[in-house]
């Protein structure tokens, strides 16, 4: 039987999956890494950390399994998307931290450039909003803060990528500089109409081309695993930034099929075919994967605190032991008491995009407990993936049929009932959440014949429960009057 091992590099831990060729997860390897905080509002990692993580979970799961390496046929790997890492190509090491996609330190150029008449451009050709969310802002902060960084820039000697370009170069041993289009479309220095690096971006942002990884289609063999290390001369045969990669594991495939995966943050995407539909609605134009050089796309909308918020209930406020405790804690009240809690710990993504709001409650009377801000907490994420679903169905002119969900916090069923309340749709949980970790896998078995095509993944497809709207739908109007009032107050509370 042949195996296929996803690495799932993620903002807070590296996994490694493997799969069986069902689809069927056969052992997980996890490793928390260190989250830095410089500044209020700065977020870094550190990339050598992050390697030494997922090269040691591939090496555990793989002797859990009783596997070697001639049992497996392939490696994918699928990551936290726009963080930025910049190394040395003669040694390899990083030359600073990476920046991760949560940090805002580089809001203040972007208003600059917005303020230049430049976000309209931008969007047109990258499909991005103008936001310090993306890796262009971050890039450049490196090669102007960073000693020395511009000089080496200039003479080719630096390298810059996403977290899939990190662990490629390191897996080959710095043989293999790419990354796939997916991850190149967060990057706001690709114009995903051409497919290719963006000569004025790179010009607006003074970043030299030589820095930059090829652009591969997320379905083909890179290179091998380098001689040295845990599986060698096994083929690195997928690349899917985190939400695309779980967009195709959740076979959404076919234009208007919609998944919201529940992470750190939430992230919602609608597959939309050859495509590229244009947002009117704040929403993103991104390349969901390119399968034979045929570039598909989809919308996006993201929120920058979803699973996040219930590790800050925990790790911040130590309300609860562990992270699936919050339910129950919000299970203690039949509602919300009137509480609103807006979770913008990082600023507001789609549709608001405010770099300057910050997370505020309302709401609180002597009656409120930790239970109300619980349950709180949960809707707040709840509410967030609504208004994205409302302005992703304005652009597309499709109205949803069913949400697939997947993610961590997937698991938790409050959160979902509240979410199918708010839409008024199902809300569909498969039996394997790791659909990120699995839509990749997938990718790089195709690669290498694995499978055959998406006919035979469907075959494979599970669900586990599927929620439908209980409450009343005047209780979800007067619910979501009070969301509407909340948000609005949050919004630039830095700058006032």
């Amino acid at each position: 039987m042949s195996f296929v091992i996803a690495l799932d590099q993620g903002t807070t831990s590296s996994r490694a999956i493997v799969f069986d060729v069902h689809g069927n997860i056969v052992n997980v390897s996890q490793k928390e890494f260190q989250q830095l905080f410089p500044q209020p509002g700065w977020v870094e990692h550190d990339p050598v950390e992050i390697w030494e993580t997922q090269v040691q979970v591939m090496d555990d799961v793989v002797a859990a399994a009783g596997l070697h390496a001639a049992d497996i046929s392939a490696i994918g790997i699928t990551n936290q998307r726009e963080t930025t890492v910049v190394w040395n190509r003669s040694t390899g090491q990083p030359i600073y931290n990476a920046i991760v996609w949560q940090d805002r330190r580089t809001a203040q150029r972007c208003d600059e450039l917005r303020s230049q008449g430049l976000a309209e451009d931008i969007q047109r050709r990258t499909g991005l909003v103008l936001d310090a969310y993306f890796s262009a802002t971050k890039l450049q902060w490196i090669l102007e803060n960073v000693e020395g960084a511009r000089a080496l820039a200039m003479a080719g000697e630096l390298a810059f990528g996403t977290i899939d370009s990190w662990l490629v170069w390191k897996l080959t041993d710095g043989q293999v500089h790419v990354t796939d289009a997916s991850n190149a479309s967060r990057t706001m220095l690709m114009n995903i109409h051409t497919g290719d690096w963006d000569d004025a971006l790179l010009e607006l942002f003074q970043i030299p081309r030589s820095l930059l990884p090829e652009i591969r289609d997320s379905s083909e063999v890179y290179g091998e695993v380098a001689a040295q290390l845990p599986l060698a001369a096994v083929p690195l045969a997928g690349i899917a930034g985190d939400q695309q990669a779980a967009l195709f594991g959740q076979l959404c495939n076919q234009p208007g099929l919609v998944k919201n995966t529940y992470g750190t943050g939430c992230f919602m995407l609608m597959y939309t075919g050859e495509v590229a539909v244009a947002s009117q609605n704040n929403l993103l134009t991104t390349i969901a994967w390119r399968l034979n050089g045929q570039t598909s796309f989809a919308l996006e909308g993201s929120v920058f605190i979803g699973g996040a918020l219930i590790q800050w209930l925990r790790d911040g406020l130590q309300m609860v032991e562990s992270a699936a405790d919050i339910e129950s804690l919000a299970n203690e009240t039949p509602d919300n008491g009137g509480v609103y809690f807006v979770p913008a710990l990082s600023g507001l993504g789609a549709p608001v995009w405010d770099p300057y709001a910050r997370g505020c409650i309302f709401g609180l009377t002597r009656g409120t407990t930790k239970s109300h801000l619980a349950r709180a907490a949960l809707e707040g994420i709840a509410y967030q993936v609504a208004d994205l679903l409302e302005a992703m169905q304005a652009d597309a002119g499709i109205s949803l049929a069913e949400l697939r969900v997947d993610g961590g916090a997937a698991a938790n069923n409050l959160l979902l009932q509240f979410q199918a309340d708010l839409l008024n749709v199902p809300v569909v949980r498969p039996s394997v959440l790791e659909t990120t970790a699995r839509g990749v896998a997938y990718l790089a078995g195709l690669a290498v014949g694995v499978w055959k095509d998406m006919d035979e993944l469907k075959h494979y497809a599970q669900v586990d429960h599927t929620f439908s709207r209980q409450m009343a739908a005047d209780k979800i109007d007067d619910l979501q009057q009070g969301w509407n009032r909340a948000i609005k107050r949050s919004l630039g509370w830095v700058e006032s």
